[in-house]
């Protein structure tokens, strides 16, 4: 895998005593011998929200897993460029990706909650596997809980599995157990396409509640949520046959109110996609 970037120097333009900050530098992604991005460059400030816009197929996911190092467990996936992460290289050969997954945490599309779990345990299960300390248990999992915005509702029924929760509960465990391990920088992949309009303004709450203390990148198609939750964004677009790339990225409301590029209008206005 080569981690080398030939991409002009980024300007970072963000604060650097704050943690959590991302820039992506001349990322190209492969599977196979098909090439899916094509020398993405984005920075992602610490301590807000930017959302990864585009249709279907032009590699917002897979340019997501790239950030904590899952696109590498993809048989056959390849990667050039870099990612930093406070201004350390993630792909570095001296660094491990387990570290980097507990300092850039993901939540999926679907929630994947362990079922059999009990909601306290499900907390827990990443300090677990992250070998982590945990010096009191009860206080990190009210803790965390209460950052996703799930505490009050299952408070008094901590021993119960988290398969019986609903789904947008079952989403907010998930990012409850993401938060456990404290995290820089939480990953977000679609986590509302599949729940109900209750449940989807329930996290997107919660986005708001913790973003002050964790970088977040979440994927949506939701034009909507883009504008709600975020303060950046950046369009994603893929021509046929060419992989994806960024066709302009800025603050949220210049995106959706000026953008530079007539394909984001008609992106962003329902006109394609």
């Amino acid at each position: 895998m080569s981690t080398t970037s030939t991409s002009p120097e980024v300007n970072y333009d963000f604060n650097e005593s704050l943690s959590g900050g991302l820039v992506a530098e001349d990322v190209s992604c492969w599977f196979g011998e098909r090439k899916v991005l094509d020398r993405v460059s984005l920075v992602m400030k610490p301590k807000e929200v930017t959302a990864l816009i585009g249709p279907s197929g032009c590699g917002k996911s897979t340019f997501l897993r790239t950030l904590n190092r899952m696109h590498e467990l993809v048989p056959g996936a390849s990667l050039a460029g870099s990612v930093l992460l406070d201004g350390q290289d993630i792909y570095d050969p001296t660094l491990r990706a387990t570290d980097t997954r507990r300092r850039v945490g993901m939540v999926f599309q679907k929630p994947n909650p362990f079922p059999a779990m009990s909601i306290y345990d499900n907390v827990l299960s990443g300090l677990k596997l992250a070998g982590m300390k945990m010096d009191n248990k009860d206080d990190i999992v009210e803790k965390s809980l209460r950052r996703a915005g799930l505490w009050k509702e299952v408070a008094d029924r901590l021993k119960d599995a988290g398969g019986g929760l609903s789904g947008g509960q079952q989403q907010r465990l998930c990012i409850a157990r993401s938060l456990a391990v404290e995290p820089e920088v939480l990953l977000m992949d679609e986590p509302c396409s599949a729940l109900d309009p209750t449940s989807t303004r329930r996290i997107e709450e919660t986005i708001a509640e913790i973003s002050p203390n964790v970088t977040i990148v979440i994927v949506t198609h939701n034009m909507q949520q883009a504008q709600r939750v975020s303060q950046q964004c950046a369009f994603f677009l893929a021509a046929e046959n060419k992989p994806g790339h960024i066709v302009e990225a800025g603050p949220t409301d210049r995106m959706f109110s000026n953008p530079t590029d007539p394909r984001t209008e008609d992106y962003v206005n329902g006109r394609f996609g």
